[in-house]
């Protein structure tokens, strides 16, 4: 699974007009799926953004977790992270994940964190969504897992 990580001040998605998600200070995370990827994957890669180390300590260091500050976490499906985009001008999408076992591992990183995690907000598969952030830093990261 992919996670594009953007440390935010601020992230909402909406649906058709309406808000179906929104977070404070968190994390932002864009989420690809690929073919290989499983259940044990999608919980790895949230071990990973609730314990990676981006926001700023006193000195002013990379050196808080999502955990450490009670910051919101806000879960994004978007399919396009998994594209071919080696050759030409057009991606390929044959690298990802099909729609059912992408909705699946999708839904179940989404249940694996609200049960770890006590402020979660998420995405609709398949939709199309207007996503808002305020980057802080800008701080992104690319996480496979």
């Amino acid at each position: 699974m992919i996670g594009l990580l953007q440390r935010v001040s601020a992230a909402s998605v909406e649906v058709e007009g309406e808000l179906i998600g929104a977070i404070g200070r968190g994390l932002l995370v864009l989420v690809g799926v690929q073919p290989e990827d499983t259940p044990a994957r999608a919980e790895r890669l949230l071990e990973r953004l609730l314990g990676y180390r981006v926001f700023p300590d006193a000195e002013e260091r990379m050196n808080l977790c999502l955990r450490d500050i009670s910051g919101g976490l806000l879960l994004v499906p978007q399919f396009t992270l998994a594209a071919d985009t080696r050759k030409g001008r057009r991606p390929s999408f044959t690298s990802a994940a099909p729609p059912e076992q992408g909705r699946a591992l999708f839904e179940h990183l989404v249940g694996c964190a609200g049960a770890l995690h006590p402020e979660v907000a998420c995405g609709r598969f398949g939709a199309e969504m207007r996503v808002a952030l305020v980057n802080e830093g800008p701080v992104t990261f690319w996480i496979e897992a």
